[in-house]
């Protein structure tokens, strides 16, 4: 009477096995190849692991495609990329554990009170992968704007999930933490398709202001660069110390800002010389005084012989 407990062992046994998700498969295996049960769990997990790297590959490809295609920016692109594989991995890295035999239930919950730690140590972290949010969605600038972020200036390259990249005008790498740069001013020299230079020019008080500013608007007119509309025009800005301040605005096409301006600046000083229109420069004129023993000033002829008989006494001597 005591025999059928055995089979009836057998059975929970089996039972058991089939309740996991790859219980049935892994049982069978083992049946069919007489294999141990370890390595036929190691072998599954390793075949679910790579075919779901393939199948998470796949899919970010056609992700990406897919919104090559809507007209998504490539920032945009390559976070939500991003964020896909490595939520796609996390799901087969559990699939994987579950194979092996790994309580995943537990697992995460374990997993689930580390992060919270992580979380609170990590929390500079945390604020870059918000503010990376933030500069996705909100997109203050997009790849290849020149921007001027916490004083630094460059070509955006990519935003990444911590960091954003700049490539500097000097073409060296420049990689700002996100938290920092939601906090900072950021200044977008491209996001509009014209741009104005203000180019200061001081001249001297002796010099006709009506003359300059003739010179001025007739080298803003011949430059091909320069627009119509909006005009260019010339305002006095200050009198100062040694020169009348006058400023030349110019409205450009973004792209042609640099050059025109540089053009603008040597055509100043070219026709500023031409037309005999003078730019000031800061400079002083020194004044020596000597005096005697009744602290009365001295001529300079007397003061230029007491300097000659000095001398001579010190050669003689």
């Amino acid at each position: 009477m005591t025999q059928p407990s055995a089979p009836s062992s057998d059975a929970g046994q089996a039972a058991a096995e089939v309740a996991s998700p790859l219980g049935g498969l892994e049982t069978t295996l083992v049946e069919s190849l007489g294999a141990n049960p370890w390595l036929v769990r190691s072998a599954l997990a390793v075949g679910i692991g790579l075919a779901g790297w393939w199948v998470v590959k796949l899919l970010t490809r056609g992700l990406d495609r897919v919104l090559a295609r809507a007209g998504m920016e490539q920032i945009l692109r390559d976070f939500l990329r991003n964020f896909a594989r490595v939520l796609g991995l996390v799901v087969v890295l559990v699939a994987v554990l579950d194979a092996v035999g790994v309580p995943t239930t537990s697992l995460l919950a374990v997993l689930g009170a580390a992060g919270l730690a992580i979380g609170l140590a990590l929390k500079d972290s945390l604020s870059n992968i918000a503010s990376g949010v933030m500069l996705i969605v909100l997109r203050p600038f997009r790849a290849g704007d020149a921007v001027e972020i916490a004083g630094r200036e460059g070509v955006v390259e990519r935003v990444s999930i911590f960091q954003t990249l700049l490539r500097a005008y000097q073409n060296h790498d420049i990689i700002l933490p996100n938290s920092q740069i939601t906090t900072q001013p950021i200044v977008n020299f491209t996001s509009r398709p014209q741009r104005r230079i203000d180019l200061p020019v001081g001249i001297g008080y002796e010099d006709d202001i009506r003359k300059a500013r003739e010179v001025l608007l007739g080298l803003a007119g011949a430059h091909a660069k320069v627009l119509r509309e909006p005009a260019p025009e010339v305002l006095v800005t200050a009198l100062a110390e040694s020169s009348v301040n006058l400023v030349l605005r110019a409205w450009v096409q973004t792209p042609d800002f640099v050059a025109t301006r540089s053009d603008l600046t040597e055509g100043v000083h070219r026709s500023f010389g031409e037309s005999g229109i003078s730019i000031p420069f800061p400079q002083r004129d020194l004044h020596i005084y000597h005096h005697d023993g009744e602290g009365k000033a001295l001529p300079i002829t007397q003061v230029v012989a007491l300097a000659e008989s000095e001398a001579a006494t010190r050669k003689g001597g």
